[in-house]
This record gives C-alpha cells, sequence and structure tokens, in this order.
C-alpha cells in the first residue's frame, strides 16, 4: 500500500491468498463514475495494481486533465443508456458500478437507480463479466427497509439487483468514509473548525464506524480478485465505533484546536439540519440531507469477513485518529486528488456553452471586455488559473458575498467549495459556485456557472495578444435567460455589470503586472476577495502531534 501516504496510485496491493503483490496480469475493468470522488482515485490504484481500465463518462472530456487520462481507454456513455453499457463491456472482466442518480439531482432518482442497475446487470451477463464491484451503503441491522432514508434504501436496493444479476459479485458497504476531500470528512471538517459551541441535532449521538479512504481503495481493488463461487455483501470499516460527537471531538484533538463543546437539540430534524450544514459548511444542502439522513439509525459493521479474502496489512485498517491526520495532512500540502464537489450537483445545470452564433435556443446575452496588460502572457494566465478560492474574483467582495450566501439560502452551492488545488484548474474542476467547462493552457478559462438562477450562464476568460506582441486580457460573460424571470433577472443585474465585470477586468490586470514586477504568487487585493468580510475564511487546520506544518 501507500504507507503512510493517503494518496493513489504510489503503492502496491495484496494478494488474498498468498500476500505478494498483486499483478492484475492486464485484466481489463470497466470503471464507471471516474469523474467522482471515489471513481477518480480508484483507477490509478487499478493501473499501480497491472490492470488495464476503461472509463465510462456520460463527458469524457471532464477525464481529459486527469494525470491518468493517458493510461486508460475512455468510452462515451451513461448507464443509464443501456446500449452504450452494453459497448462498454466488451471484453471487460471486472466492472465497478460506482454512481448513483442521487447527485444527479432528480426526484425520481430511486426509479432512476433501479432501472440504471438492472441494465447494468444485464449487460454483464451477457458480456460474461466475471466480477461486479459495487461500493454501497452500510445498512443498519434490524431496521425494515421502508424505514431508510431514500438515500441508504436505494444503495441497498441497488446493491440486491446487482447481487441477483447472474454475475458474481461483491457489494462493499461502508458508512462514514474518512479521507481529504470527501463530503463527510468535509462536513466534519467545516463544522468543528468553525464551531467552537455547537447546538447540534440528536444523530451525533448515532454510532457509526468510519472508514480510511485509503482502505475503502484497498478493498474495492482486492475485490476483483475474489473467488468466483463468492457473490455477497461484505461490511468494510474501520477498527473505531463512534459517535458523531466523539467523531468532531477527535478531529479537534488532531487538529490542534480547543475543546469543542457540543449540545444537542432533538427538535433539528434531518431536513433542518441539511439547511444548517449548508449554510456552515461548503457542502451544499442538497447533498447534507443524504447524509444527514443516513445518520439517524446505528451503522455498525456485523461482520468483517472481508479480510478473508482481502487481508489487511499492518496497521489496516487506519483508526479514526489516522485517518483524520492523514487527510488533513492532504488538506495542508494542496494535494487533494478527487473531491465530493468532483461529482455533479444536484441541481446544476450541465448544458455546454452554445457555439454557434446564430443559436436558435432564445437569447443569449452578452457582457464583453477587454483591456491592455503591461505583464506576460504566461503571468496573465497564472492570475487567471489561479482565480477563485482564497484569491477570490478581483472585484466587488461584498456583492460576491452576498450572491453567495442567497444562493445557500436557495439550496445552490455557493461560494465556499473553493478550488481542489490552489493553483492549476482542470476541466470539471469545481471552482466555488462555477465549473470548469473548458481550459486551454495558456489562452482560455470557461466556467459554467451552477449558481441558483433562472438560465444558464458561463464566464470566459481569455489571455492573447496583440499584433505588435502586447498582452491582451479578454473577459466575456453569457447568459442564456431562461423565460420571463430569466429576462428580468439579467436586466436587474445589467447595471451592476460595469463594477462587477469591469472591476475584474482591471484588478485582474493589475495583479499580472504585480506578479510580473514582484515574482510573487498572485492574489486579490483585500477588498476583493469575495466572501471575507463575513467571516467566511478558508479554515487551515493547525498541525497535530505527528503532522508536518502547513
Amino acid at each position: 500500500m501507500a504507507g503512510d501516504d493517503e494518496g493513489t496510485g504510489t503503492g502496491t496491493h495484496e494478494d488474498a491468498a498468498s500476500g505478494a503483490p498483486v499483478d492484475g496480469r492486464g485484466a481489463l475493468c470497466l470503471v464507471t463514475g471516474a469523474t467522482g470522488y471515489i471513481g477518480g482515485r480508484l483507477v490509478p490504484e487499478l493501473l499501480s495494481a497491472g490492470y488495464r481500465v476503461r472509463c465510462l463518462a456520460r463527458t469524457p472530456q471532464k477525464l481529459r486533465d486527469y494525470p491518468w487520462a493517458g493510461d486508460v481507454e475512455v468510452v462515451k456513455g451513461d448507464v443509464s443508456d443501456e446500449d452504450s453499457v452494453g459497448a462498454a463491456m466488451d471484453g471487460v472482466d471486472v466492472a465497478y458500478y460506482l454512481v448513483h442518480a442521487l447527485g444527479q439531482g432528480k426526484r425520481d432518482f430511486e426509479e432512476t437507480d433501479r432501472r440504471a442497475a438492472r441494465a447494468f446487470g444485464r449487460r454483464a451477463r451477457q458480456a460474461r463479466v466475471r466480477r461486479l464491484v459495487y461500493l454501497g451503503g452500510l445498512t443498519p441491522g434490524g431496521v425494515p427497509v421502508q424505514e431508510l432514508s431514500p438515500h441508504l434504501r436505494s444503495r441497498a436496493e441497488v446493491g440486491h439487483i446487482l447481487l441477483d444479476s447472474g454475475s458474481p459479485t461483491a457489494v462493499l458497504r461502508a458508512a462514514v468514509i474518512i479521507g481529504s476531500g470527501s463530503a463527510s470528512f468535509e462536513m466534519l471538517r467545516y463544522l468543528t473548525e468553525r464551531l467552537p459551541v455547537m447546538v447540534t441535532p440528536s444523530w451525533i449521538h448515532t454510532r457509526i464506524q468510519p472508514i480510511a479512504v485509503r482502505d475503502v481503495l484497498r478493498y474495492l481493488v482486492g475485490a476483483a480478485e475474489l473467488p468466483a463461487d463468492v457473490s455477497r455483501a461484505f461490511d468494510i470499516g474501520g477498527p473505531d465505533i463512534v459517535t458523531y460527537r466523539d467523531m468532531m471531538r477527535r478531529y479537534a484533538r488532531v487538529a490542534g484546536l480547543p475543546k469543542r463543546l457540543v449540545v444537542s437539540l432533538p427538535v433539528l430534524t434531518p431536513s433542518l439540519s441539511s439547511h444548517w450544514i449548508g449554510l456552515v459548511t461548503p457542502v451544499p444542502s442538497g447533498l447534507a440531507r443524504p447524509l444527514t439522513e443516513s445518520l439517524r439509525h446505528e451503522v455498525v459493521c456485523a461482520d468483517h469477513d472481508i479480510a478473508r479474502y482481502v487481508p489487511d496489512p499492518p496497521g489496516h485498517p487506519y483508526g479514526l485518529d489516522r485517518s483524520i491526520e492523514l487527510a488533513l495532512r492532504r488538506v495542508q500540502e494542496a494535494r487533494v486528488d478527487t473531491r465530493w464537489s468532483s461529482a455533479s450537483v444536484p441541481g446544476a445545470p450541465s448544458d455546454p456553452l452554445p457555439t454557434d452564433p446564430d443559436w436558435a435556443g432564445g437569447s443569449l446575452y452578452t457582457d464583453e471586455r477587454e483591456a491592455p496588460v503591461n505583464a506576460t502572457r504566461a503571468s496573465l494566465w497564472r492570475v487567471v488559473e489561479g482565480i477563485g478560492g482564497a484569491h477570490g474574483w478581483y472585484s466587488m467582495s461584498a456583492a460576491w458575498a452576498v450572491r453567495g450566501l442567497l444562493d445557500r439560502f436557495a439550496g445552490g452551492v455557493g461560494l465556499r467549495r473553493g478550488r481542489r488545488d490552489d493553483e492549476h484548474l482542470r476541466v470539471g474542476d469545481s471552482l466555488d459556485f462555477w465549473r470548469v467547462e473548458e481550459i486551454e493552457r495558456g489562452s482560455l478559462l470557461r466556467l459554467r456557472a451552477e449558481m441558483r438562477m433562472p438560465g444558464l450562464a458561463w464566464l470566459e476568460m481569455r489571455t492573447e495578444e496583440d499584433d505588435a506582441g502586447r498582452t491582451v486580457y479578454r473577459q466575456r460573460a453569457l447568459f442564456h435567460p431562461r423565460g420571463f424571470l430569466g429576462q428580468a433577472y439579467w436586466w436587474s443585474v445589467y447595471p451592476f455589470h460595469a463594477f462587477v465585470f469591469g472591476g475584474m477586468v482591471r484588478n485582474i490586470a493589475a495583479a499580472a503586472r504585480t506578479l510580473d514586477d514582484t515574482g510573487r504568487s498572485p492574489a486579490a487585493p483585500a477588498t476583493a476577495r469575495a466572501g471575507r468580510g463575513f467571516g467566511w475564511r478558508r479554515p487551515q487546520p493547525r498541525p497535530g502531534p505527528g503532522l508536518p506544518p502547513a
């Protein structure tokens, strides 16, 4: 394994029988959900273990900038499209099912999951896939299925459908996954960092069995080589059984924070809890709700049978404190490979920017600005690619902060998702309440808005050179309104464009000049850092025992 590293693709894997490193022997693995949190980390682990990997993606372009993109085959398709699943299964030995419709914001997500799982299992059987592997949720024992949260109920049903598919299937069931960038860890981290005194729901007393993402990946890879006669569910978890209250206190201790005072309030329902979490943490309420609903019941492993087939090396599975320590180290070193926001956000638009100038889809309003920049194009690009997150948006911080706050109240993602990496972006990255739709290194960054609004919006930033060789910055905001409300929205905010977008152009140009003059990494002026005046400083965990300084 990767030793003390929480990362991916850097270690070897233990064979279930001999303890020798696993050699995938060139077997072909199909990975669905490769743009998601777990899928994006599993792919390099499989490659490291000697497997060939094929990724099924609705938007293959999103995988283009991953460091392992050149080592895998990417096919366009969707688990909801049975024909594309069938084509992707051709020649596959092991198929990983790591998707669910909840993240797509569909109200009928349970039926969508049901249909997709049936089609996936049917096509796997027809293609004679020797092993299916599914990562589901740990369900409480003795609780009737109808009393489970919709999230857990759907996960459990998908597992049963795949087990009944006729192909040998391993269903790995995990509770809270602790790893840098996971939604569960981000929720834990921000709640504990930001609230020294917490009034919390009663579910903080529920017992849970968290597991390190490092161990989840180890079990997923090991499941590929299970014997053909093994087709069953396995509970996977770490050695610690704790309450959520314990987790917050232990996080505070590992992070070197003062002891947190936690008071529970039974009247806080999962729905109210999700809105409260949505306001305090970067995790939007739409994603926080299934997480909190899942904590209503005790989720503790009934067995550890997985170790019979995928033995635990010394020191594994990691304990809670070690899992938190490794996740914090990744955050401090800015080495977060994937984040919860890598996957689609419920309710967020996904329409690409229309390229036809005479687009027949209706009005497409634009705000275009440009300015000469007394700096090199390389310096200007560093400023552009570093926008958002800690650097802010280079104009009217109060306006950006208020817009982000309104988005949070509307159930959107708000500004506080930040960035996966402080300096570099890749297609598909979330960036505050935008997502990177296209990036051409050194010349173009196009962002698609994921904030709640009556229409679709994009922001383009270009670095160019004119005929005289001078650096030019060009910026374009586009908006496609939806109905009357969309028209009203555009014209109501139009008078502020000169301040917001005009200020961005001037401040970005100034930051590029400063970078050219000083050689220091660019940063937005204090008055232009979105959200700073509202106490939304991105928390910097303090190193605890055994942790390197940030």
